[in-house]
This record gives structure tokens, C-alpha cells and sequence, in this order.
């Protein structure tokens, strides 16, 4: 069927660019005398008129004389009517300017348009409604491979023998922050087996005490050990981590990734925007986001333009990997909660202090907000946004930027 489809579209394409070329080349070959046209009719009607005169004298209605002047006077419009006609350019083209007009059309326009489908169209794909094509998309990220198969796939299978010590060693390890310690170890030193078995087992101990950063961790060493591939496994585990925490910016940017891998760029986009414009500053997973989101809102067909102060870096950083090392997202994933939530309300307040007493753009206001709003602290957020509706008052670009970081985080707009 996709076959029989194909031939119908390019016979219906090759139908219609044969029509618009013979148009076009019949336009082309009309030679049209406009001046002149309108010169022979006046002669048509001048010579009625010398007719008309030779009648009246005839008759006796006008006297010779009469009759002289009036021919003398028609002689001077027929003879300006004729110069008129011969003096007339042609509206169309010579032989040679046809030939290469037409040379030009069947030799660049023709190919230069069925380039053009090719890189933008898509040749041989059916027809598909957004809804159709989406719910298809995600019937593939559904049936995705485990981890287990991809590993096969990747030529990394996990080495059973070393499962099986991890196994017998790791029962008696009841010390979370031991585990942690040695996770850390594991996956700088990149033994991602070993990374994976020391995290699954530091939230059997934990049990529902385990955190949205552990959940996180696990799910990081399960994509680092499937060479970036977000697997099923993964994605249970940032499920985890996220209905802990759904501010978690490491299990959103892992979470983003997915939803790239299975196609889904609106969706990576929306996971995606609130860390790219309101971050922790220096992050590798912010500086990985911020290097390429407005390329995956294009993907989207979303309209974006990452605001001035959320940029990436210019000169040597811009020229960074577009995702960040394993020893980056180790030390920042694996950061004490306590020591990562005092960093980002450090930041949070000296950006409150500066915007309280010098001011600021609409973007820092905005990066404010949402980074209250991460923490929880709704109502400081809404003071904030109240503020910024003062401030921007009769900017109305501004307000509905503002409007969009309150709808966003829950705030009342």
C-alpha cells in the first residue's frame, strides 16, 4: 500500500509540474503588442471617419474647404497612430530569451524543487494525523529494549561471575552512606556493573526512606552503563525520583533524553525549559540543556528563543560535548542533599538581595521565581511574581513572560 501510495504522489507531483512548466512557457512564447494593438484600432477608426467626411461632402453637409481641414487634421492622427504601431515594443520574449527561459525552468526549477521535498518532505511516509503519529511514537518508546537486551545489543553484557560476588558481598552491607561512598567510587572509576548492584542495593536498605537523589543515581548509572540509552529500568527509577522530587534537575535532563530517543521532542521540550531558563548554574546537565534546546523545540515546531541570561557561555565552553562527562554527573548527582539545598538557596538568595535592591531584567525575575518555586516556598514565589507585575506594569511582553513562569509553577497569574 505505501508502494501504490508512493506512485500516486510523484504521478500526481510530475502531473502538476508538467502543467505549471507549460503555463509558464505559454506565458513565455505570447508575444503581446499592447501599444500597437491599441495603434490599429485608432487607424480602423480614423479611416471610418475619412469615410464619414467623403459622405458629408457628398451630401452637401459640409463645403470643401469643411473637408480639407478635416482630412488634413485625421492625416496627422493616422500618421502618429501608424508611427505609434510600428514603434511599439513587444510584450514577451525573442527566440533565444524563450529557449533559455524555458532551459532555465526544466533545468533548475524542476530539480532545484524535488531537492528541496527531499530534505524537507518526507518521501515514501504515509499520511498521519499528529494524534496517530504521536500515539505511535509512544507505542515504540513502550516496547523500547530492557537494559539486559541492550547491553547484548552493545556487546556489554554484564559479567555474571562479578554478579555474583557483588551479590554474596553486598548482603551484609547495611551502612547507606558506605554504599554511597562506594558508588561514587565505582562509576568515576567507570565500573558501571558495579555502580548499578551498589545503587539497587543502597535502596533495598533504604526502603521507603530512599530519596528523589537516589532514585536519580541509579537511573544515571543505568544510562552510563548502556552507553547513554535510556532504558525501561532507568525510566521506573526517574519515575521514582520524580514523584519524590519533580524538581529534580538530574532526573529531568535523564528524563528529556528519553523522550529525544523515542522521538517525543515536545515532550523533552517541557521537561527540558524550566531547567534550561532557571538551573543551577554550573550544572553539567544545565550548560548540556541550555547547548541545545532551542534545537529541539525546532523539532517540536515550537517557536523558542532561550532568554539572554539563560545563554550558553560564548567562546572555548560553547565548543563543550553536548552532554556531560560521567565524572561531572557524578559529582553533582551524587552531592548530599543537604549540601545541594543550601547551594541552590544561597543562590536563590543573593539573586533576591540584588533584584530587591538594584533590579533586574525580566529574565532574572523569572529564573526567581521558578527557583522558589523548585524549592517549595509557593508563596514567596507569588510575592516575587506580584512584584514583577509592578514592576513590568504596561510592558506587556514582559507580563506575559512573567505570566507564563507563574502558570507554569502553579502560581495564581
Amino acid at each position: 500500500m505505501q508502494a501504490m501510495a508512493g506512485w500516486e504522489f510523484w504521478t500526481v507531483a510530475g502531473g502538476l509540474a508538467v502543467a505549471v512548466v507549460a503555463i509558464l512557457a505559454g506565458a513565455m512564447r505570447r508575444v503581446q503588442t499592447q501599444a500597437a494593438d491599441s495603434a490599429a484600432s485608432n487607424l480602423a477608426v480614423y479611416r471610418d471617419q475619412l469615410a464619414e467626411i467623403e459622405r458629408d461632402l457628398a451630401r452637401g453637409t459640409i463645403d470643401p474647404d469643411e473637408a480639407s481641414r478635416l482630412r488634413a487634421e485625421i492625416g496627422k492622427r493616422v500618421i502618429e497612430a501608424d508611427r505609434a504601431r510600428t514603434a511599439a515594443p513587444a510584450v514577451g520574449m525573442s527566440g533565444s530569451a524563450y529557449r533559455l527561459g524555458l532551459g532555465l525552468i526544466l533545468g533548475l526549477g524542476l530539480p532545484g524543487t524535488l531537492a528541496v521535498y527531499w530534505g524537507l518532505g518526507a518521501p515514501g511516509y504515509p499520511d498521519m494525523e499528529l494524534g496517530p503519529r504521536l500515539a505511535e511514537l509512544d507505542a515504540g518508546m513502550a516496547g523500547r529494549p530492557a537494559q539486559d537486551a541492550m547491553l547484548q545489543t552493545l556487546g556489554r553484557a554484564r559479567d555474571a561471575g562479578l554478579d555474583q560476588r557483588l551479590q554474596a558481598e553486598l548482603q551484609a552491607a547495611s551502612d547507606p552512606e558506605a554504599l554511597r561512598s562506594r558508588y561514587r567510587v565505582a562509576f568515576e572509576a567507570g565500573r558501571m556493573q558495579e555502580a548499578v548492584r551498589l545503587q539497587q542495593r543502597l535502596l533495598e536498605v533504604l526502603g521507603d526512606a530512599a530519596g528523589s537523589n537516589d532514585q536519580a543515581n541509579l537511573a544515571l548509572a543505568l544510562v552510563a552503563e548502556a552507553n547513554g540509552y535510556v532504558s525501561p529500568e532507568a525510566e521506573t527509577a526517574l519515575r521514582a525520583s520524580l514523584k519524590a522530587d519533580m524538581g529534580n534537575e538530574l532526573s529531568r535532563y535523564l528524563v528529556g533524553e528519553m523522550f529525544l530517543q523515542g522521538g517525543r521532542f515536545d515532550q523533552a521540550f517541557r521537561f527540558w525549559r524550566p531547567i534550561a531558563e532557571g538551573g543551577m548554574p554550573g550544572s553539567p546537565w544545565v550548560k548540556s540543556i541550555r547547548e541545545r534546546i532551542e534545537e529541539v523545540a525546532d523539532l517540536a515546531g515550537i517557536r523558542y528563543a532561550l532568554p539572554a541570561t539563560a545563554a550558553a557561555p560564548a567562546g572555548p565552553t560553547a565548543a563543550a560535548p553536548a552532554g556531560p562527562t560521567a565524572a561531572d554527573m557524578a559529582a553533582a548527582g551524587t552531592m548530599a542533599p543537604k549540601d545541594r539545598q543550601a547551594m541552590i538557596e544561597g543562590m536563590v538568595a543573593q539573586l533576591s538581595d540584588r533584584l530587591a535592591t538594584d533590579g533586574g531584567s525580566v529574565e532574572e525575575w523569572n529564573q526567581l521565581i521558578r527557583s522558589l518555586a523548585v524549592l517549595q516556598r509557593l508563596q514567596e514565589a507569588q510575592k516575587i511574581y506580584d512584584e514583577a507585575k509592578v514592576k513590568f506594569a504596561g510592558r506587556p511582553s514582559e507580563l506575559s513572560f512573567l505570566r507564563l513562569a507563574a502558570v507554569e509553577t502553579g502560581l495564581i497569574p
